[in-house]
């Protein structure tokens, strides 16, 4: 991760001013007084820590896992004071082994602690992704499925996630609502008619052609009348089971390499997902990837 967006940015700074200064202050007023400034928020060490003490600390893995949010984690520490010396030890996507050192800082022991628990929150939640991510990967080892994520993020942190999603071998589905036109089942409840939907799918193509388009079914029937309709990327299957599976993607194969790709979708866990990605569908979305990531434990420590 090279650059830090601007939605990024925005929440490493209100991660630091929510523990430096709490939901009782100026959260938006803070932004004008320098984060440095802000540190003499952190009490403990300002009363507890000689200010000219300077030490050197290491994160370290608690546990086995797959890293991710090391650019965040350094750019936390960045922030609480840019003379403290940074070394990344690993990078994202590594495999990581209980014992394992990922960063390395020294400097002011005051700037250390201040900037420790918001690093390290961010670091273990996305090494967590990351780390669940790369399980599920593993289970559909030897077959053409690719893992994807899903919109189910926590809210501000969707790139973060989506990248340590990426960091576990994943891939990423649609960013947002802005980039694929999904037609979910509610959406089909308003406009169920396939000439309506094929002059929409039209106007889309003529208004923003970058734009994908994917059709959500939960029959065979619905299979079989999108795969006549132009202009459509993709097929998600919803809550189908194996069969049904199997079935819809012979069905697809009849029209060549031009029909849409299949994709499974719902409650999918670690458990059935190998035996989906023997259906022959080209994608699994698993909303688990983010929404019930247990975080990988790291902990920092002063040598």
């Amino acid at each position: 991760m090279n650059k830090i967006c601007d939605v990024t940015s925005a929440l490493i700074d209100l991660a630091l001013k929510e523990d430096l200064i709490g939901c009782g202050g100026d959260l938006a007023g803070a932004g004008e007084v320098s984060m440095e400034a802000l540190a003499d928020g952190d009490v403990t060490s300002v009363y507890f820590v000689p200010k000219e003490r300077v030490s050197n600390s290491v994160i370290h893995a608690k546990d086995d896992g797959v890293l991710a949010g090391m650019e965040i984690a350094l750019e936390v520490f960045r922030r609480i004071d840019p003379a403290l010396e940074l070394k990344a030890l690993m990078n994202d996507g590594d495999t990581l082994k209980k014992g394992d050192h990922v960063l390395s800082i020294s400097g002011s022991a005051r700037s250390i602690l201040t900037a420790e628990r918001t690093a390290l929150n961010f670091l273990q939640r996305l090494s967590g992704i990351a780390s669940q991510t790369r399980l599920y990967v593993a289970a559909v080892k030897g077959t053409e499925a690719k893992v994807l994520d899903t919109r189910k993020t926590t809210p501000g942190w969707r790139s973060l996630e989506k990248m340590a999603v990426l960091a576990g071998g994943g891939k990423n589905h649609r960013m947002g609502l802005y980039d694929r036109a999904m037609v979910k089942d509610n959406h089909l409840v308003a406009q169920n008619k396939l000439e309506a939907i094929q002059e929409a799918i039209e106007q889309l193509r003529k208004d923003r052609p970058s734009v994908e388009v994917e059709l959500e079914t939960d029959t065979l029937e619905q299979v079989g009348d999108f795969l006549k309709l132009d202009g459509v990327d993709y097929i998600l299957l919803d809550n189908m089971d194996c069969e049904m599976m199997k079935n819809a993607v012979m069905m697809r194969d009849a029209y060549g390499d031009a029909a849409p790709r299949l994709e499974a979708s719902g409650g999918i866990n670690l458990s059935t997902i190998g035996a989906v990605s023997q259906t022959g569908v080209d994608f699994i979305s698993v909303g688990a990837l983010t929404h019930s990531a247990v975080a990988l434990d790291l902990s920092l420590d002063f040598q």
